[in-house]
């Protein structure tokens, strides 16, 4: 059996008369940029966050981008981030003037380490960036005390984590506010770009979206030096069709997640780790071994594509060297960049092709062990 990664097509074909009526209707309104298509989907990820307010975007860089320009965060500062996060993160805070500091993520949980950020906060941090990384809700309880114990703004990258609960609340609000990215592949994906800002503090939100319009006030004239960032309305209408299928799309992926957890955790392979308190997107369902290439070949071999995300910490990256920072300041980073393989999962991933992964996993992991010596042969 061949089993793709990713099937762009799946959601589009479940909802196609939907989609192509919403698309219809976009092209014939006359309405090409704004306007109530992404009025109404903002007021509709706004609530299905629980948040106040909901800014659209281009894209996923911009939400991260505009929201710390909003905090007023730039040239000078430093941005607390994990260490194995996603190259976007790292470039957002770059992209402001600041200068990530990164810390250590938790090995159970792959997200930044509570205790280990506490540790890195100087007289120049403005912010701590969590990623919520596949999916998996970061620990934000204690990052909000120690964010409001220091003065400092808790920014929340979500963009693997629609439809994710931390402690039986939505992610979408808890923290400064919340970066999202609606590429085609996430949970919640558009047909292109896209991406929103999410807070409950009504001067942030203005500030991000006068900053994605120019900079410019409602006198036209422009009070900041703003860019051009719009969600467009088609990819808005698009959202708003697939919104409502969101939770029932994440519970089959819940249900992929525990089918490779009973198919595969009495193997060598070390499957995620999921806290009492959270409830994740499963965006991504990633294994870690020491043996991941040979691995990947393996289930490559047997037509099941696999992804490594991600396959070189920021730090190690060549446009984020920090001359005092090389290989081997953050072991625990490094380690699972080289551990770390993302299974196929997605809400329109068939039993038949979970069982196949399911058992050719179990297969590379006998044949492992058939080869393994055996103690005091020979």
């Amino acid at each position: 059996m061949n089993v793709a990664f990713h099937d762009p097509l799946a959601a589009y074909r479940e909802l196609q008369a939907e989609i192509d009526d919403a698309v219809a209707r976009v092209l014939g309104s006359g309405r090409y940029v704004g306007g109530g298509e992404v009025e109404a989907f903002e007021a509709a990820f706004a609530d299905h966050c629980g948040a106040g307010h909901c800014i659209g975007v281009a894209n996923g860089f911009d939400a991260l981008h505009l929201g710390l320009r909003a905090l007023g965060i730039g040239a000078g500062d430093e941005v607390i981030v994990a260490a194995n996060s996603f190259a976007a993160t790292v470039l957002a805070v770059r992209a402001v003037g600041a200068c990530p500091v990164f810390v250590e993520p938790s090995e159970a949980t792959f997200n930044l380490d509570p205790e280990r950020a506490e540790a890195a906060i100087g007289p120049r941090t403005r912010a701590i960036l969590p990623t919520h990384l596949y999916g998996q809700p970061a620990d934000l309880q204690p990052l909000l005390a120690l964010a409001r114990r220091h003065g400092l703004a808790l920014v929340e990258d979500a963009a693997q984590a629609h439809g994710a609960r931390y402690r039986g609340r939505p992610i979408g609000a808890h923290g400064d506010l919340v970066a999202w990215s609606f590429y085609p592949t996430k949970n919640l994906g558009a047909m292109g770009d896209g991406g929103a800002v999410t807070t409950n503090d009504p001067t942030v939100a203005a500030a991000v979206r006068t900053l994605g319009q120019y900079g410019i006030e409602r006198d036209r004239s422009a009070a900041s030096l703003g860019v051009n960032s719009r969600l467009d309305p088609l990819q808005a209408a698009i959202l708003a069709v697939k919104l409502p299928h969101i939770e029932a799309w994440n519970l089959r992926r819940r249900r992929i997640a525990d089918l490779y957890c009973e198919g595969i955790g009495d193997t060598e392979v070390a499957l995620p780790h999921a806290p009492a308190w959270a409830d994740p997107a499963w965006h991504l369902y990633v294994v870690r071994t020491v043996e991941r290439d040979v691995l990947r070949r393996w289930l490559a071999d047997r037509d099941i594509a696999t992804d490594v995300h991600y396959p070189v910490p920021p730090h190690l990256q060549p446009a984020f060297v920090q001359p005092d920072i090389g290989r081997g300041a953050f072991p625990v980073a490094e380690r699972l960049a080289a551990e770390v393989l993302s299974l196929p999962i997605g809400p329109h991933l068939g039993d038949d092709a979970v069982g196949a992964v399911i058992d050719a996993v179990r297969a590379w992991d006998r044949a492992r062990r058939d080869a393994a010596p055996r103690a005091g042969a020979g």
